[in-house]
C-alpha cells in the first residue's frame, strides 16, 4: 500500500532556485539535510536529496522544491543507492506508525500521537528492515529519502528529530539518492534552516577564481 494517511501539520513549500554565471570550472552542486544522530554513519545514513551540474561558461539555474510533508518509506538499497521507495506512509513530527507483512505484503499503519518532537517507526515484521525518512513533494511520483536506516531489527524503533537544514557542497563523486556511509570529504559551502527562508528565494554560486573557492549568497540580501 502506498498512500495511507493524511498528515495533519499545514504544509509549507520552500522553492530554491541556484544561478551560476560564468562559473570558471564545471561543477556539481549536490545537496542534502544535515543530521546530529548518534548513530549517525552506523545505523543511519544521509542520503543525497539533489544534484546537478554546473557549466564552465554562460548562465545555468537549478530549481528545487521543498515541503515539510515527509514520509516514512520500507526501501531497498542497492549498489549504495535507495533505488525503491515505494511502501510509505505520510507522517508529522510528533506521530508514530508500524511496519507490518502480511502475506507477502508490506504496510504501515495509520500514524497515531507519539513523542513530541520526534518522527517514529517500529517494525513488526518478524524480519530485518530497512526504512527511511523521506521528503513528499507533489512533483515526484515517490518519496525522496533523505536519512536512511539500516537493518532495522524485528521489534525495533526508528526514532529521529527532524528540521530541514539543507547543506550544500562542490562534489563530483555523488548522485541523487546516494546513502553516505562517511562524511563528504569537501567542506560545506552553505547551509540553511529552511524553516527561516520565504516561500521562494534566489540563490547566487559563485567560484573565487584565485583560491578556488565557492559561496553561495542570497540575492537581494545585503
Amino acid at each position: 500500500m502506498d498512500d495511507q494517511s493524511q498528515a495533519t501539520t499545514r504544509a509549507f513549500v520552500r522553492e530554491l532556485t541556484f544561478q551560476t554565471d560564468d562559473l570558471g570550472k564545471e561543477s556539481t552542486l549536490v545537496l542534502m539535510f544535515h543530521s546530529d544522530m548518534e548513530s549517525i554513519y552506523h545505523k543511519s545514513f544521509p542520503v543525497i536529496w539533489k544534484t546537478t551540474s554546473f557549466g564552465e561558461n554562460g548562465r545555468y539555474s537549478m530549481r528545487v522544491t521543498y515541503t515539510n510533508q515527509l514520509a516514512f518509506s520500507r526501501v531497498h538499497v542497492k549498489d549504495g543507492n535507495v533505488v525503491d521507495t515505494g511502501t510509505h506512509v505520510q507522517i508529522d513530527i510528533g506521530q508514530k506508525t508500524t511496519l507490518t507483512e502480511a502475506n507477502g505484503g508490506f504496510r504501515f499503519s495509520d500514524p497515531r500521537h507519539g513523542l513530541p518532537g520526534y518522527l517514529e517507526a517500529f517494525n513488526e515484521t518478524g524480519s530485518v528492515q530497512d526504512i527511511a525518512i523521506s521528503t513528499i513533494n507533489p512533483d515526484d511520483l515517490k518519496p525522496k529519502p533523505v536519512f536512511y536506516f539500516k537493518d532495522v531489527e524485528d521489534g525495533s524503533p526508528v526514532k529521529a528529530q527532524f528540521v530541514p537544514i539543507l547543506h550544500a557542497y562542490i562534489s563530483s563523486d555523488h548522485q541523487e539518492t546516494s546513502v553516505l556511509e562517511g562524511a563528504i570529504c569537501t567542506d560545506s559551502i552553505w547551509e540553511q534552516d529552511l524553516t527561516q527562508l520565504p516561500e521562494s528565494t534566489t540563490l547566487r554560486l559563485s567560484r573565487e577564481p584565485a583560491t578556488g573557492h565557492y559561496t553561495i549568497t542570497r540575492e537581494g540580501v545585503f
